[in-house]
C-alpha cells in the first residue's frame, strides 16, 4: 500500500509541476502586472509577417539532414541543450573563433553545426536578417524530437544571438562524472527543477556518446582498479569492452532502442544499463529516484513532461530586449 501512495504522490507532483510551464506557455504574449521577464517578450507569431515561413524552412531543412544521418536527431538537441546551459538560449555555442565555447573540451564531441548553417544560408535568401541563429537551433531541436518519435510543442520566438563566447564557460557544463548534487545545482540556477533534470536527461534515449565520458567505469572505477559495480556485468563484459577501443569511439546511451525515442532509457537504469554514472545515479539518489521510477512506467507522462521541460530550457537567459544581441547573418560570426 505504501509503494501504490508513493507512485500516486509522484505522479501528483509530475502533473502539478507540469502544468505550471503550460500555461506560462499559452500566457506568453499576456501583459503582466509585475516586472517583465526577458522570455515573456518571446512569442509564437514573431515571424508572422517578417518571415511566416521560417518554421516550415526549419523543419524541411533539419528532416532532410536527419534522413541521411539518424544520429543527427539526438546531436541537434545536444547541441541546444550547450547552448543554452551556456550564457542562456543565445547561440552563443555556434560561434566559431579561437576561444570560444565551440572549442571547448566539453564541446569537443558537438555536432551538428552544419544542420543550422544550411538551415540559416536558406533563410538570409528569403528572410534576410530577420531570423536568429539562436531560435533556428531551439526550432531544429523541437523538429529533430518530433522526427526521432518524440512529441510536439509550440516554441515561441524571438530570441537574439549574443556576441560573447568564452570556452572555459563552456567546460562547466555537465560531461558525465558529476554527482546528483552537482547536476542539481547546475539545473536550479538556470532556472531548472530535479523534475527538468530527470526528464532532459531522457533524451539520451537516442543519444550516443564517447567512450571518454564513462572509461572510468569499465576497469578503474574511482582509482578502484575495478569496474563501476553499479553497472550491470553482462553488459560490461560482453559489449562495453569489446566496443570501447579509443576515447573517442561512440557508443548509444540507450542499449535496448538506440532509435526509438521512448522511455527504455529509464527502464535500463533499473537493469543497471546507464552508459554514464550520471544517469545511473538519477535512479539511486533518493531525490531524483521516484522521478525515474515515474517516467519509466508511463510513456505518455514522459512526452507531456519532456515537452514543457523543453520549453523551460529554451527560454534560459534569452535574449530579447532591443539592446540586447543581433540577428547573425552568418552563425558562425558576430555581425561586423
Amino acid at each position: 500500500m505504501k509503494l501504490c501512495i508513493s507512485a500516486l504522490s509522484v505522479v501528483l507532483v509530475l502533473l502539478f509541476v507540469s502544468a505550471a510551464p503550460q500555461l506560462a506557455a499559452k500566457n506568453v504574449n499576456k501583459p503582466r502586472a509585475t516586472v517583465v521577464r526577458a522570455a515573456d517578450l518571446l512569442s509564437f507569431d514573431h515571424y508572422l509577417k517578417t518571415c511566416p515561413q521560417a518554421e516550415g524552412i526549419i523543419q524541411q531543412k533539419t528532416g532532410d539532414w536527419i534522413q541521411k544521418d539518424f544520429t543527427l536527431a539526438a546531436s541537434i538537441i545536444r547541441l541546444h541543450f550547450h547552448d543554452c546551459a551556456v550564457r542562456g538560449c543565445d547561440a552563443s555555442i555556434l560561434l566559431n573563433h579561437q576561444g570560444s565555447e565551440r572549442r571547448a573540451f566539453a564541446s569537443r564531441t558537438l555536432r551538428g553545426f552544419q544542420v543550422i548553417d544550411d538551415i540559416k544560408a536558406e533563410l538570409e535568401r528569403q528572410c534576410p536578417k530577420t531570423v536568429s541563429c539562436a531560435d533556428i537551433l531551439t526550432s531544429a531541436a523541437r523538429d529533430a524530437t518530433i522526427i526521432a518519435g518524440g512529441p510536439f510543442w509550440q516554441v515561441p520566438f524571438g530570441r537574439k544571438d549574443g556576441r560573447i563566447s568564452i570556452s572555459r564557460e563552456a567546460d562547466s557544463v555537465p560531461q558525465g562524472h558529476e554527482n546528483v548534487t552537482a547536476l542539481i545545482e547546475f539545473f536550479q540556477v538556470r532556472g531548472l527543477n530535479m523534475l527538468d533534470l530527470v526528464t532532459l536527461s531522457g533524451a539520451h534515449t537516442i543519444g550516443r556518446s564517447s567512450c571518454s565520458s564513462f572509461k572510468n567505469r569499465l576497469s578503474n572505477f574511482n582509482g578502484t582498479r575495478k569496474p563501476d559495480p553499479s553497472l550491470n556485468s553482462m553488459y560490461l563484459n560482453n559489449f562495453l569492452k569489446k566496443k570501447c577501443q579509443k576515447d573517442l569511439d561512440l557508443i548509444y546511451l540507450d542499449a535496448i532502442t538506440p532509435k526509438t525515442f521512448d522511455t527504455q532509457f529509464y527502464s535500463n537504469l533499473h537493469k543497471k544499463l546507464g552508459l554514464l554514472s550520471t544517469d545511473q545515479l538519477l535512479k539511486s539518489d533518493v531525490r531524483t529516484g521516484p522521478f525515474v521510477a515515474a517516467l519509466a512506467s508511463q510513456p505518455s507522462l514522459f512526452e507531456s513532461q519532456f515537452a514543457v521541460s523543453m520549453v523551460k530550457l529554451g527560454n534560459v537567459q534569452v535574449l530579447t530586449r532591443p539592446n540586447e544581441g543581433e540577428i547573425r547573418v552568418n552563425c558562425n560570426f558576430v555581425n561586423a
